[in-house]
């Protein structure tokens, strides 16, 4: 078992490997895959396969530099959506104790306790005041 580690190893030196692309593309195949089994469409079936031999291709490159741009593009990308969905489930988590709201003057969002009625805000970031009306 370890000699066929070792050549595996020394198969993938000089090779990119994966990252994060690489797990969003495995990600979207699977999903394409649960999506295909209902639908089972050959359109599906073709980008599915598609998808697989770019990662595939993505994983085995010996062009370093440009599997790493790639990525790069993909996580600038990649990084707004999901500090986004994460700041909602958040949001969701802390619905009973908490609410968030937007500041008029820097547009940071700002985490409040819940006190219901009318309240003055000083923003942490801009110092600036604002009034907001928590109902529930």
């Amino acid at each position: 078992m370890g000699n066929l580690r070792d050549k595996f190893a020394g198969f993938m030196y000089g090779r990119y490997g994966t990252d994060q692309l690489y797990k969003a593309l495995i990600a979207l195949y699977f999903v394409l895959f649960i999506g295909n089994l209902f639908a089972n469409s050959i359109i599906l079936t073709t980008l599915m396969w598609a998808m697989l031999l770019l990662t595939l291709f993505r994983t085995f490159s010996r062009n370093v530099s440009r599997r790493r741009m790639e990525n790069e593009k993909f996580m600038k990308i990649w990084k707004p959506v999901k500090s986004r969905v994460l700041l909602y489930i958040r949001i969701i988590k802390e619905i009973r104790t908490r609410r968030y709201r937007k500041c008029p003057h820097c547009k940071s969002i700002i985490r409040l306790p819940r006190k219901i009625g009318k309240h003055i805000v000083i923003c942490p970031y801009c110092h600036g005041e604002f009034p907001t009306y928590i109902r529930w």
